[in-house]
């Protein structure tokens, strides 16, 4: 019997390598476990695509750190659970208060676009992605994730001003090396996506096997039967691992279920 009845496993940092590449090992073992395998990913549905292009078969996904489920099979959003308008509005005035350089973007229509004020630095060109023409616009229709951004802080501080001036009203994590948090809506995190997912599926907690690397990735590394952290993994994440692996650029989720699985 495997050991394990599904795998779940963070993208960015976990499963491709620096260079945002699969290796040729993962793609195999990936395809040998035998078991189910869920990507659970801050990425938005947009983002899938470089992923999904390597595989031979994609990937279901809760995407949006747990806002979204999605079927790739029938390019299907399952279930999505995004910040409401008047929410939004709420949670922006709160940062703006706390934080006099914030630069905010959402991530609209389910997260396949992406709106953003003027001082947002971009690093691609994508014709999905807008700058806005006013501030309304960043409330106007419900949001799967905002983000916001300091040039200045330090990321840890950051997250901790955001969480704090949040007062729980949302969720607040990062998944970057620099100073971006990622706001969902209150008790939207990875953990209650693939708990959704996998409830759908008849799979329960124990069965689940789950790698990350960074601290959005803590809630579902908390619910899942057993927690695997990378070898590069914040000391966050790493506290919280019941196994740490090789390194993202050493095959560090291959390496893993190579040995669980005996492949």
């Amino acid at each position: 019997m495997a050991p394990f009845g599904l795998v779940a496993t963070d993208i960015d940092g976990t499963l491709i390598n620096n260079e945002r590449l699969l290796s040729q090992r993962t793609i195999s073992t990936l395809a040998a476990v035998g078991v189910p395998v869920v990507l659970v990913t801050g990425r938005p549905l947009r983002w899938l695509e470089q992923l999904n292009e390597q595989l031979p078969v994609p990937l279901p996904a809760v995407c949006a750190n747990g806002a979204v489920v999605y079927d790739p099979h029938t390019d299907e959003v399952l279930r999505a659970d995004p910040l409401s308008s008047g929410l939004l509005t709420d949670v922006i005035r709160r940062l703006r208060d706390a934080v006099p350089d914030i630069s905010l973007a959402v991530e609209v229509e389910d997260g396949r676009s992406f709106l953003h004020e003027p001082t947002w630095p971009l690093r691609w060109t994508d014709p999905r992605v807008r700058v806005i023409g006013s501030p309304d616009e960043l409330t106007s229709v419900p949001a799967v994730k905002l983000l916001a951004r300091s040039a200045t802080a330090d990321p840890d501080d950051f997250l901790d001003l955001v969480s704090t001036s949040l007062g729980g009203v949302a969720e607040a994590t990062r998944s970057s090396s620099s100073a971006l948090v990622e706001i969902s809506a209150a008790g939207v995190t990875k953990a209650a996506g693939l708990a959704w997912l996998c409830e759908r599926e008849g799979i329960t907690a124990d069965q689940v096997v789950a790698f990350g690397d960074m601290p959005n990735d803590i809630p579902m590394l908390t619910w899942a039967g057993h927690a695997v952290a990378m070898g590069n993994a914040h000391p966050a994440v790493r506290a919280v691992a019941d196994e740490i692996t090789e390194t993202n650029d050493n095959d560090g989720v291959a390496v893993y279920l190579e040995k669980v699985f005996g492949l």
